[in-house]
């Protein structure tokens, strides 16, 4: 990741993402219960705003401001982006599980809209946002992903693209009941510890193939440029747990050990 990272005071500080989920810091918790979407399931005529900001690939829509999360408060879905390696390396997650290390990793970040009106105004808050985190694995063919990277090429160097909504909650593992729950920071500079992170315990797989497109399809310069450069390897390595407890939703098996694109949507979706 190519930021001036020391100019951010905040990525060297405490409680910092992503973390090595290892189990010697995890706690059953059953009060956690499965995460409960809203309004995920995005109409064709919805459109979403597909851009290249030089870091990662995201989707942004007006739309996402009906779709929610249900945790302690209401989040509001704000954006969608992934983490990758690259086409000779299919480590690129930012969280690792017991050390593993998945090809890459997607987030969808929602702000506290009971709270605040926005998320520009969520972003430095310590309750301000919520990242469902999810851990992708090269395997069978997405259906649900090639919906995304049929449109990559729009934004194949920095800028924006527009592309018809879709049912965002095909991209999340099918089930939403076991995860694990800390509170962190943005993975990216500026770094804030604002963050209440659920990444799911199941991974969801992409074909090689998949993989191989969102890899090899970006650049993190403009299309101007004489020299483009591929936008690849933009994960953040693991940063230290800080004593964090990391509660779990799930209690069978050993823990975990079970077999930066931004979308950002329009119609408020949430979660609660």
């Amino acid at each position: 990741l190519k930021y001036h990272w020391t100019h951010y005071p905040y990525c060297g500080g405490a409680f910092q993402s992503p973390i090595d989920l290892k189990p010697g810091l995890l706690r059953f918790d059953p009060t956690l219960r499965p995460i409960e979407i809203q309004n995920y399931n995005l109409s064709p005529n919805e459109q979403l705003t597909l851009g290249n900001n030089g870091h990662s690939g995201e989707y942004k829509s007006s739309v996402l401001s009906t779709n929610y999360i249900s945790l302690p408060q209401r989040y509001t879905a704000a954006q969608l982006h992934l983490h990758w390696g690259s086409s000779s390396r299919l480590t690129g997650s930012e969280h690792t599980v017991n050390s593993k290390q998945y090809a890459a990793e997607m987030h969808v970040v929602h702000f506290n809209s009971d709270k605040y009106p926005t998320m520009s105004i969520a972003v430095d808050k310590s309750d301000g946002l919520a990242v469902l985190g999810v851990l992708i694995e090269v395997g069978d063919f997405n259906p649900a992903f090639e919906q995304f990277l049929r449109f990559i090429n729009g934004i194949k160097y920095k800028g924006k693209s527009k592309m018809p909504g879709f049912n965002i909650r095909q991209l999340l593992p099918a089930r939403l009941d076991e995860y694990y729950r800390y509170d962190g920071s943005l993975t990216t500079p500026p770094c804030y510890p604002s963050v209440l992170w659920t990444v799911f315990r199941n991974h969801v797989t992409i074909s090689r193939k998949q993989f191989l497109a969102l890899a090899t399809s970006l650049y993190s310069s403009d299309a101007r440029d004489s020299a483009p450069v591929s936008l690849n390897g933009n994960y953040r390595r693991p940063q230290p747990s800080d004593s964090r407890v990391v509660l779990v939703s799930f209690k069978e098996g050993k823990y975990g050990l079970q077999s930066t694109c931004f979308i950002f949507f329009s119609r408020n979706a949430k979660v609660t």
